[in-house]
Order: C-alpha cells, then structure tokens, then sequence
C-alpha cells in the first residue's frame, strides 16, 4: 500500500514547480451550528501524518465554525497537473508554540494586519482599517509584534484522503485512502 502521506509530498513538490500561484493554496470547507457549509481559501503552513495545518484569526467566520463544529474538508487544486487532493477529518487546533514560531516567521506589516482586523465582521469604510493598521504600527514601532491571542492555528487531522488524477475522456483515476485507527486502507473510487 501507498503512503498517502508520501504521495501527497511527492504531488506537493511537484506542483511547487509547476504551479504557477500558490500550489500550497486549499480550499477549507466548514460548516455553521445549522449545517451550512462555507468555504474558503487559505495556506497550507504545515503537513505531515498528524494532519494539514493553517492559520487563522479565532474570531473570524471560519474560527467560529470550527469552534462549534470541529470538522472540516480541505481541497487542493493543481490546475497545472491536472490533479487534486480531498482531505477530510477532524480539526485541532496547534499548541500556542507552534502558532507563536509561526506569527514570528510572518512578514511585519502581516503581524500587524492580524491585530489591526476584526476578520469577517462588518467594515464601514476601508480608511477604518487603514487607520487601525497605522495606530498598529505606532503601538508596536521599534519592537516585536506578539502573535494576538485571537490568532492561532488548525489541523485538520486526516480521516479520509482522496487523491485525483485527470485522465482523457473523463476517465479519471480516484484512489482513496482510509484510516482505521491507525492504520490506512487504499482503495479506487469509480470517475
């Protein structure tokens, strides 16, 4: 059997080459208390058999829906190989070590956007947001910015992975990838 954690760094390598803009752009999909699904972009910021990571301020929409849901769907989308990969399971959130390391790798003005917007919530005028980025910036001139307590990260804890490949006459290759405790299955899906 495959490891389709293996697989998915050997697909991820390969469309670090070949994708033209972010190939570590997924596609998280989250649901509401009601069920509605949302989803959205965001970056893939680390992976490896414990699951996908991202980051993402706590009160914004998706930081709510997770809350209340912990669950969630990743896709990625490498239009340039004609391939993507389904990621379903469980979602964590990282330890504030983790999360912190990675706030201090971002670039400054980003460190900053993070304390300056109230994410998803009502804006009245962008000048409103530009402001708050300047009164930022004066706050923390001349020092580290620290990672906001609103901020932090996800990961989505792999239950199932599905991976596709596009083939001619749309007979495409579908192999999914189980987990059973702590063991994988590998199986075929039909197109």
């Amino acid at each position: 059997m495959t490891d389709p954690f293996s697989l998915f760094d050997e697909w991820l390598a390969e469309a670090r080459t070949k994708e033209l803009n972010d190939p570590e752009a997924m596609a998280l999909a989250t649901t509401n208390t009601a069920g509605h699904p949302s989803v959205r972009m965001v970056l893939l910021k680390g992976h490896g058999p414990a699951g996908f990571v991202f980051y993402t301020n706590d009160d914004s929409r998706k930081g709510g829906e997770l809350a209340a849901n912990p669950r969630a769907a990743l896709l990625f989308h490498w239009k340039s190989l004609r391939r993507q990969v389904r990621v379903e399971g469980a979602v964590e959130r990282v330890p504030d070590t983790d999360a912190d390391a990675y706030f201090a790798s971002r670039a400054r003005d980003s460190q900053l956007g993070a304390w300056a917007s109230d994410q998803s919530r009502p804006l009245d005028a962008r000048e409103t947001f530009e402001q708050r980025f300047t009164e930022m910036s004066a706050r923390f001139q001349g020092g580290d910015v620290p990672r906001p307590r609103h901020w932090g990260g996800y990961r989505v804890v792999p239950a199932q992975i599905e991976f596709w490949s596009d083939r001619p006459h749309r007979l495409h290759e579908r192999r999914l990838f189980v987990r059973e405790r702590t063991k994988w299955t590998e199986g075929l899906l039909y197109p």
